[in-house]
């Protein structure tokens, strides 16, 4: 564990998993800002996806923070090898540890930690903390969501059009407003896509059509924070997503407030179809 680390594992372990994963974030996110805008070493992984020194980090620091105090959970995070001992844990660890790591190397300001615990293939608590903002989202089942200790709640309205900004690709948001007769208000883009969803939850944006790119770590925590929230990630058969699989990987996700859900599902299905 890094020197000077305030999760000691002689404390942690008396730590409810809410104060943990919270504090873990909180400790993550300085972690982060001591490479924000100092030109971290980077490496690209796969075909073009960047890491940074900082995300490694992040992610050593979260791992032994979190399992030194829950040695009995299972951990799936972008940034280590996967170890399919997680699939017999009974809850995992489910960490992003910079979520928007183009952004973070590009200096803006919207990147995020993400910490959840899934438990039966759903998250049942998440942190989201984006230290520069200064924002914590969270929540656990049955607790309500929260963005700095305040309650948060999506928005209520069902109609698509003059209720925006809603996140998603410029090709789907033609199609969608000339299949619907209204426009689309498309958000600015959001590096964090986690962020991006955190804002439907806090009512800033009004949904959000994820492409089949994302990962359970990008979306664990902030699932339960929109759940909580009154709004829904689902699938665009309207099934909620399930997570600590074989495969970490999504396909197409809807999310808004509950009322919304339905009509942005239905619509993004018809837009999807005529942009494919």
């Amino acid at each position: 564990m890094q020197e000077g680390c305030e999760l000691a594992a002689t404390h942690v372990v008396h730590l409810t998993d809410a104060d943990l994963i919270l504090n873990a974030a909180r400790e993550a996110g300085a972690i982060g800002l001591k490479y924000f805008r100092k030109d971290p070493e980077v490496w690209i992984k796969g075909k073009d996806s960047p890491v940074s020194e900082a995300d490694l980090a992040i992610d050593t620091f979260l791992k032994d923070a979190l399992l030194s105090a829950r040695p009995d959970y299972g951990w799936l995070s972008e940034e280590s090898e996967d170890d399919e001992a997680r699939l017999s844990a009974g809850r995992v660890f489910v960490v992003d540890p910079i979520d928007g790591t183009r952004g973070f190397l590009q200096g803006t300001e919207n990147w995020m930690v993400s910490v959840a615990i899934v438990e039966n293939g759903r998250p049942t608590m998440g942190a989201l903390f984006g230290p520069v903002m200064e924002r914590m989202y969270f929540a656990e089942t049955g607790g309500g969501a929260s963005m700095n200790d305040d309650p948060i709640r999506a928005r209520a309205h069902a109609d698509l059009g003059g209720g925006g900004p809603f996140a998603m690709a410029k090709p789907l948001a033609t199609a969608m407003s000339r299949q619907q007769g209204t426009q689309i208000d498309r958000a600015d883009h959001i590096h964090s896509l986690a962020y991006r969803l955190a804002r439907v939850a806090s009512a800033e944006m009004a949904g959000v059509v994820v492409k089949p790119t994302a990962h359970d770590w990008d979306l664990a925590a902030v699932d339960v924070i929109l759940s909580e929230a009154g709004a829904g990630l689902v699938t665009l058969s309207g099934g909620l997503p399930a997570y600590n699989r074989n495969s970490p990987k999504h396909q197409w996700l809807i999310a808004a407030g509950e009322n919304l859900i339905t009509p942005l599902r239905k619509a993004a299905i018809g837009a999807i179809e005529e942009a494919e």
